[in-house]
């Protein structure tokens, strides 16, 4: 029992130290460009399953690498209070992992991406191999010096972010599919963006006093909490007006209308944030609500998309 309890208790810090809930992030995005790919007739399994691999392995790398930055800069010491979305993974601080196997760990994750990703190109061709590098370039840098993206702030980190988890992932899986890119493909990683952004921006309200310490210029920051409380809302209102315009365009299908069965989670969001933006104990639910809304979103909107291509 107590080596089955030590075992347990090992894999749950793992989970920790690599803060797996987020990984929604870069697996919704695969599931909605090889949606995307089935409807244009276009799907092999086996490709899907490495650009999974090759995602996941780099967020991971970026989530680990993350921790380790801000321990440097001193920025995840600064916490009075953590919760579940702020402070970073704590593993550090908690003396689980030194700075050194932080790093170690972060440059096994991205080492195993870079291999699932050379492996892709091997296979299906370097033609989008622009959109690898700037996904790279966006993992590593949002926080490693020197560009530190999301410390030169004012909109660079969150579009970063936008860009590296929407965009880039939602274009590279189509087009390991289906060997091409398409407009349909670009207005569909529009949303997620927008709302991956958002998460983004949500969790940085209880960050506000620990980023400020470190110079570190996040939208919230920049604007304060109760102007930042408008970017967010603008970012929530952008993902559902991008899907009803691709509609009107008919860039999107119909289907995709599936999408604002998500409506009601995301004026929730925008009541919590307006009303405990400056309690960081209070905005837990609107945090945890926002990665659902993402997730709930970006399924949606896949399932929109095979429906389109069945009927």
């Amino acid at each position: 029992m107590a080596s089955i309890s030590a075992r347990g208790s090992r894999v749950g810090m793992f989970i920790q130290a690599v803060r797996a809930p987020f990984l929604t992030a870069s697996i919704v995005p695969v599931l909605v460009g090889a949606a995307l790919a089935w409807r244009a007739g276009v799907f092999n399994g086996f490709y899907l399953a490495v650009v999974l691999l090759a995602m996941i392995c780099v967020h991971l790398g970026l989530n680990v690498l993350n921790d380790y930055t801000d321990y440097r800069s001193g920025n995840d010491n600064r916490y009075p209070k953590i919760s579940p979305f702020s402070g970073g993974s704590r593993m550090i601080q908690r003396g689980y992992l030194s700075p050194a196997q932080t790093l170690g760990l972060s440059l096994a994750f991205f080492a195993g991406g870079i291999a699932a990703l050379l492996y892709l190109g091997f296979l299906r061709g370097w033609a989008p191999l622009w959109l690898v590098l700037l996904g790279l370039f966006l993992a590593v840098f949002y926080n490693a010096p020197p560009f530190r993206l999301s410390y030169v702030g004012h909109g660079l980190g969150e579009l970063a972010v936008g860009l590296g988890f929407g965009p880039v992932i939602v274009l590279g899986t189509y087009y390991v599919q289906v060997q091409r890119l398409s407009w349909e493909a670009l207005w569909a990683a529009l949303p997620v963006g927008l709302l991956i952004a958002a998460v983004v921006v949500i969790n940085e309200f209880p960050d506000y006093e620990a980023d400020k310490a470190a110079h570190k210029h996040t939208l919230v920051v920049v604007l304060g909490r109760k102007r930042a409380v408008w970017g967010y809302i603008a970012l929530l209102v952008g993902a559902y007006v991008t899907v009803a315009v691709g509609m009107v365009w008919r860039v999107l299908p119909v289907t995709a209308a599936l999408f604002f069965v998500t409506l009601p989670l995301a004026v929730r969001c925008m009541r919590g944030v307006r009303q405990f933006h400056s309690d960081a104990g209070e905005l837990i639910p609107t945090n945890a609500a926002t990665i659902q809304l993402h997730l709930a979103g970006g399924l949606l909107l896949s399932l929109g998309t095979v429906i389109a291509g069945i009927i």
